[in-house]
């Protein structure tokens, strides 16, 4: 569907349409623009009270949960560590899928270096703090 545009009242128009200002037959202010004139900055107060008009947007808390990884990395940031045990059942994960997180996501791509060492709960991972640089 196409935009109506008013109609010229005179139909003894002769100049170009594509005229920059006026009517869209003739480029001229004709009775049928005169008419319109003054529309335009009413209707921005308008749309600029109503916009003033709206409440304040609530500012939203964090909206999304921590993933899963996020979760691991913290797990293994604390000064106790994590077995792989724990992680499996606080992330939902199998084994084997924390063990491949463990070498693929947090050790090739993330670079994070893990150190592991066997206490009495079994081996415990932890996320190593860089040595001096």
């Amino acid at each position: 569907m196409t935009a109506r545009l008013p109609l010229h009242r005179t139909r003894s128009c002769t100049l170009p349409r594509s005229a920059p200002s006026g009517c869209w037959r003739c480029g001229k202010l004709c009775r049928c623009r005169k008419a319109q004139e003054g529309w335009r900055p009413q209707l921005i107060d308008q749309l600029w009270s109503a916009i003033e008009a709206l409440p304040d947007p609530e500012p939203q808390l964090d909206p999304k949960p921590p993933s899963k990884q996020d979760v691991v990395i913290a797990m293994l940031r604390l000064p106790e560590g994590a077995t792989i045990d724990e992680v499996a059942s606080v992330a939902g994960w199998q084994r084997h899928t924390v063990r491949g997180v463990f070498s693929g996501t947090l050790k090739k791509k993330l670079g994070l270096t893990l150190a592991s060492a066997k206490e009495e709960r079994g081996r415990v991972y932890r996320i190593a703090e860089p040595t001096g640089l």
